[in-house]
């Protein structure tokens, strides 16, 4: 049979986006089912936010602490390479999102363990030098797809094609076996379609993480 070409899949993640999780889950289930290979690759809402006057309150209060756990996973990623960021972003959001733990020195430190990563990279969470690669990385998932959306962004590297990119698929609850199969497939078609921009309802529920 002829070798089936794999995509390459950036998904670009804030580790405190509960919508960008579900995406997550979503995709490695397809991940599963179709010759894609995904790789998490680090935004940030606190640099999608910082500087900016419309945003609301909720917003403004957590530009600062949204920048700890990205930046553990960014000093993950510096010292053991991008493979960690994936091993890594799942132990911290699956903490986080279904277990309903806090963001903090515990839960970074149990992460880290359980991926086989030094514990002392909890200390990231506090060091404003990370700030700029974290910038860069964010600068590098959001221009081709817009600083008037945030995270889930995805890019598809399609062998022998230009990249495309585009921000969601925003669901709830993660759809799983075959319903995340036909959502990926859909997905690829409107991303490979040019001059598409946008899909969108109101949303009536929150994130189902749990």
């Amino acid at each position: 049979m002829p070798e089936v070409n794999r995509i390459l899949v950036d998904m670009f993640v804030d580790p405190v986006c509960p919508w960008a999780w579900l995406t997550s889950r979503w995709l490695l289930d397809a991940e599963r089912q179709r010759p894609l290979d995904v790789r998490f690759r680090i935004m940030s809402l606190s640099a999608l936010n910082e500087g900016r006057a419309d945003i609301d309150a909720f917003y403004q209060r957590n530009i600062g602490p949204w920048r700890r756990p990205v930046r553990v996973l960014m000093a993950a990623e510096q010292q053991h390479g991008p493979d960690a960021v994936r091993s890594l972003y799942d132990a911290m959001g699956t903490r986080r999102h279904v277990k309903g733990q806090s963001y903090g020195p515990a839960l970074y430190k149990a992460a880290l363990t359980e991926c086989g990563l030094p514990g002392g990279l909890a200390d990231a969470a506090d060091d404003a030098g990370l700030d700029d690669a974290v910038r860069k990385s964010h600068q590098a998932g959001m221009q081709p797809v817009g600083l008037d959306v945030g995270t889930p962004t995805i890019h598809v590297h399609v062998p022998g094609g230009d990249p495309v990119a585009l921000f969601g698929p925003v669901v709830t609850p993660a759809p799983r076996g075959e319903d995340a199969a036909r959502l990926w497939d859909g997905f690829l078609l409107v991303a490979q379609t040019p001059g598409f921009y946008e899909l969108k309802r109101s949303r009536t529920s929150g994130p189902t993480t749990r």
